[in-house]
């Protein structure tokens, strides 16, 4: 990937980001007296989800459903590509072809976001008192992979920024 398109992708993503971060997500959690949405969390139990539910008025069950999973329909897609070709683009010169097998472990990534969004969104539609155990167990489930491997996949990116900016080519020192 060319290093513009790469900058192009890098800087949608985090338009997308921000706009969730600073305004989709932050309204939630008002909305709800404070409690933290569901993609905000490590995890959840069936007591946790039901009262967040039954704190979020109506209007803001409909925003989670509709404008919040908008947004992060478009992330995670994004998100995972950004990070792989950020891992490819700083893994060693001397693993060849192999980074892109280490740069493939951002795709999950998307895989398990979206499927959060569709089980968080099967629980606003139950609403508080609809609510089964199963349900709720299978959104905390995958929440907590995505946030696992989200994790995994920021350290290793941080790993290899450092490793980068440690090889990197050094002008002497000026007198």
């Amino acid at each position: 990937m060319k290093v513009a398109s790469f900058w192009v992708l890098f800087g949608v993503t985090m338009a997308i980001y921000l706009a969730m971060v600073l305004w989709s997500l932050p309204l939630l959690s008002a909305a709800a007296g404070g409690l933290a949405p569901f993609d905000l969390r490590f995890g959840y139990s069936l007591t946790e989800a039901q009262a967040f539910l039954a704190a979020l008025p109506p209007e803001q069950n409909a925003f989670y459903a509709n404008t919040q999973h908008l947004l992060d329909l478009v992330f995670p897609p994004l998100w995972s590509l950004t990070l792989l070709f950020a891992i490819a683009a700083l893994a060693p010169p001397a693993i060849g072809a192999s980074k892109w097998a280490l740069a493939a472990l951002a795709l999950p990534l998307a895989f398990f976001d979206l499927m959060e969004n569709f089980a968080v969104d099967r629980m606003l539609a139950a609403g508080a008192d609809g609510l089964t155990p199963e349900l709720v167990r299978a959104a905390s489930r995958w929440t907590m992979l995505k946030a696992g491997l989200t994790t995994l996949v920021l350290t290793l990116l941080l790993i290899l920024l450092i490793a980068h900016w440690v090889r990197r080519p050094r002008k002497p020192a000026q007198p």
